[in-house]
């Protein structure tokens, strides 16, 4: 089975959040180990239902996977794969959104569901997540994805979350992470997520959160309709991902770099 890699919300390769996607059928029941194997925050595994033409979308459909469980839908991963099937656009469905992308030699954007919000209490969550405080705490609904969003004005940089604690908070909510959010101005966000119960310790950049943030930032703190998250450096990978915050029209997008391909050797 051929795969390629490629580096997601960066212009060069070696930065930014990596994909692994497969570009032959996979059996089912080898995708969830294979993507251990792997072990990037996800793995696709995307069948091409249309071919794109010109004027006419693509279609495909996806399933994607964490190194322990399947997601039904989510940002990075959806971004990485239409820019490796390649130029203009494309209809993704997965269990959890049907989204439409759009893609060019240098990245990708997506149209992301309109996020719902729960206001949950904040007891424990500051101390999980290594923070001195927060502003609130919510839950974001969108796509059959939940995070825990905890918006703070503290400095993001140095904080050292509790892993157990955060999954047990994530775990209450049904959700897959929690995320820290700091305005650095009224176009720049800063983020971080934290996964430990889907197998990903910290996620360099996060597109399925991006347009629940950017959306939440709006609503609490005025700031732009475009945004950038800025998100990853902590961990090595700098991620920049470009955010339109309009509810109704909601977008996530970012550059892409191609970093790798080859072949899985399983007969």
């Amino acid at each position: 089975m051929r795969y390629r890699l490629v580096d997601v919300f960066s212009e060069r390769p070696l930065a930014g959040n990596a994909l692994c996607v497969v570009l032959d059928p996979c059996p089912p029941e080898v995708m969830g180990p294979l993507a251990r194997e792997v072990n990037l925050s996800e793995t696709t595994f995307p069948t091409v239902t249309e071919a794109a033409g010109p004027g006419m979308p693509g279609r495909y459909t996806n399933r994607i996977f964490t190194p322990t469980l399947e997601m039904p839908f989510a940002g990075h991963p959806s971004l990485g794969t239409a820019f490796t099937l390649g130029p203009g656009r494309w209809e993704q469905t997965t269990a959890g959104a049907v989204a439409q992308l759009e893609v060019d030699a240098h990245g990708a954007v997506m149209t992301q569901p309109d996020p719902a919000f729960t206001e949950i209490p904040t007891d424990g969550l500051a101390e999980a997540a290594g923070l001195p405080g927060v502003e609130g705490a919510y839950v974001s609904a969108a796509g059959g994805i939940h995070f825990v969003l905890l918006p703070t004005t503290a400095p993001l940089e140095a904080i050292r979350p509790d892993p157990r604690a955060v999954a047990e908070h994530v775990a209450a909510h049904q959700g897959v992470g929690l995320c820290v959010v700091r305005r650095l101005d009224d176009r720049t966000l800063h983020v971080r997520m934290f996964a430990p119960g889907a197998g990903v310790a910290e996620d360099p950049g996060t597109g399925s959160a991006a347009g629940p943030l950017g959306v939440l930032a709006r609503r609490l703190w005025g700031t732009e309709a475009d945004v950038t998250v800025r998100q990853g450096a902590e961990v090595g990978r700098p991620c920049r991902i470009e955010v339109h915050a309009e509810e109704g029209h909601v977008r996530v997008g970012g550059a892409v770099a191609s970093c790798a391909e080859g072949r899985f050797t399983l007969d």
